[in-house]
């Protein structure tokens, strides 16, 4: 297994869920971890990760945002892009506003992140990105229809950025968890709570270990597309 101590990577999302698991689980691993996030987390940088704030929904800002801290930390080996929101709704009652909102965040912002490191990416010859989807961009639920459109586009997008990059030397790759125990989950309240049994869920540690066995593969071998459920199945 590759070692990751010393890379430079790239978090957006980091300071909940399964971001933060990934950061924590980076820290020790020796990497060097940048979080960008809206929301600081000083128990984070305390421990040694580098915080930028940026709102990834301003999509006009993600591009220049990441391509600057690329340049602030004198390169990047690998983004994991764990940002992202959850949205319950019927697809008939669904203002535009809130599919939009969806869309900028767990599909378009995720465009624009990848588009930052390329430059560097590419001039280096090698570099890894892992989009996190999920279950949803798999199988489609009632009321989860703008968050499945969302991550099924960005398989998408996944896929064709991988075709277009693998003559770079770039690797391009996804996960899809099924239901994860996180704080995306609280904001989804009322809708949603006394549907789920969050005890039989994946845990973010579970998925942050994944992605770095993902990252710790030698150069000769990808994961383009890992699923990974809990032992429950879907939730």
């Amino acid at each position: 297994m590759n070692s990751l101590a010393n890379q430079k990577i790239i978090i957006t999302g980091g300071t909940k869920g399964i971001g933060k698991a990934l950061t924590l689980a980076l820290i020790k691993q020796g990497a060097n971890v940048a979080v960008v996030s809206r929301n600081p987390d000083q128990s984070l940088v305390d421990l040694g990760a580098k915080f930028y704030a940026q709102d990834l929904g301003e999509l006009a800002e993600v591009k220049i945002a990441i391509a600057n801290l690329v340049d602030r930390l004198g390169g990047v080996d690998t983004l994991v892009n764990c940002a992202g929101m959850g949205y319950v709704g019927n697809l008939k009652e669904m203002p535009l506003a809130d599919f939009q909102k969806v869309l900028d965040l767990n599909l378009l912002s995720v465009w624009q992140a990848c588009v930052g490191v390329l430059p560097k990416m590419r001039s280096q010859k090698s570099g890894k990105i892992i989009n996190v989807a999920s279950i949803a961009a798999k199988q489609a639920f009632p009321g989860w229809g703008a968050y499945s459109a969302s991550k099924f586009a960005l398989l998408g997008m996944t896929q064709a950025l991988a075709a277009e990059e693998s003559s770079h030397g770039i690797q391009v790759m996804s996960i899809c968890p099924g239901s994860v125990d996180t704080p995306l989950w609280d904001t989804l309240e009322p809708e949603v709570s006394a549907q789920f049994d969050r005890s039989a869920m994946l845990t973010a540690e579970t998925v942050a270990s994944t992605i770095i066995t993902m990252l710790q593969l030698p150069p000769s071998a990808i994961i383009t597309e890992l699923v990974l459920m809990p032992n429950a199945g879907v939730l």
